[in-house]
């Protein structure tokens, strides 16, 4: 028998092949020959967000998703964070901080104040930069095990406000826990953090870090996007959504130049 593609799987509950078998016998008669693997069934759009709360460009990242998340939604487009160690992933692929070099250093300035503009997130740099986040990455992996989505998200703009707005080092013990003290009860705090030290915690926010050099990440933000025919492709920062945008085949209106007014 041919193949038979569909391309819409919420109308086949949790792309059951079998319910879909069933219904086609109902429809259509007893279908016992038809191989089952003939039903492809589509994927879950996806943008996964690698990102490390060291990183404000990660944030200016997480900020335009959300902004246009409702949208993103309404086509079947669904946004996952994964916490990874911006560190590993520059050790690993060879790359170097901008402030090593003194003619990045000088534009991530000008470029700062461009991007801090545009988003509308306005901090300066904390005095403890750069900060070593392994305690906050780990323990925002155990939320992201633990908890819903929109804890993790939470928990990830919280670090974000307190390092960059409030000049806060939550790599420090003390003030990671005031920081989760905002969205967490104490019983919720003292398991994060326990989390957090521990040798499993450890060893899956590196897994998670290598599964992001895995993709090809040098640095952060970094996006592994899945379109709705299962085709991956990695994306890199915070301003290039465009391109995101087109191969997820989105309906989207360029940047454009506005005539000058003749009044």
């Amino acid at each position: 028998m041919k193949s038979r593609t569909t391309r819409y799987p919420d109308l086949f509950p949790n792309n059951n092949v079998g319910f879909v078998i069933s219904l086609l016998n109902t429809t259509y008669g007893p279908l016992d020959t038809l191989d089952q693997s003939s039903f492809i069934m589509a994927e879950t759009s996806k943008i996964e967000l690698f990102y490390d709360t060291v990183s404000p460009y990660s944030w200016y990242a997480l900020h335009y998703l959300q902004k246009n998340r409702e949208a993103l939604s309404s086509h079947g487009i669904n946004i996952e964070l994964t916490p990874v160690f911006l560190g590993g992933i520059m050790q690993k692929s060879g790359n170097t901080p901008p402030w090593k070099n003194t003619n990045k250093a000088t534009m991530g300035t000008i470029d700062k104040a461009r991007a801090q503009k545009y988003f509308g997130l306005e901090f300066g740099t904390p005095d403890f930069f750069p900060a070593f986040t392994l305690l906050p990455q780990r323990s925002l992996t155990y939320i992201k095990d633990k908890y819903p989505p929109a804890k993790l998200e939470e928990a990830s703009v919280e670090c974000w406000k307190m390092m960059w707005m409030e000049n806060k080092d939550i790599t420090k013990p003390e003030l990671m826990i005031e920081c989760l003290a905002r969205h967490f009860d104490e019983a919720d705090i003292r398991a994060i953090m326990q989390a957090a030290n521990s040798p499993e915690y450890k060893s899956k926010l590196l897994a998670s870090t290598d599964r992001a050099l895995e993709t090809g990440a040098y640095g952060c933000p970094w996006f592994e996007v899945t379109n709705h025919k299962g085709v991956k492709e990695p994306f890199f920062g915070s301003d290039r959504f465009h391109y995101m945008w087109e191969f997820l085949e989105l309906p989207w209106q360029d940047i454009a130049i506005m005539p000058k007014s003749k009044i």
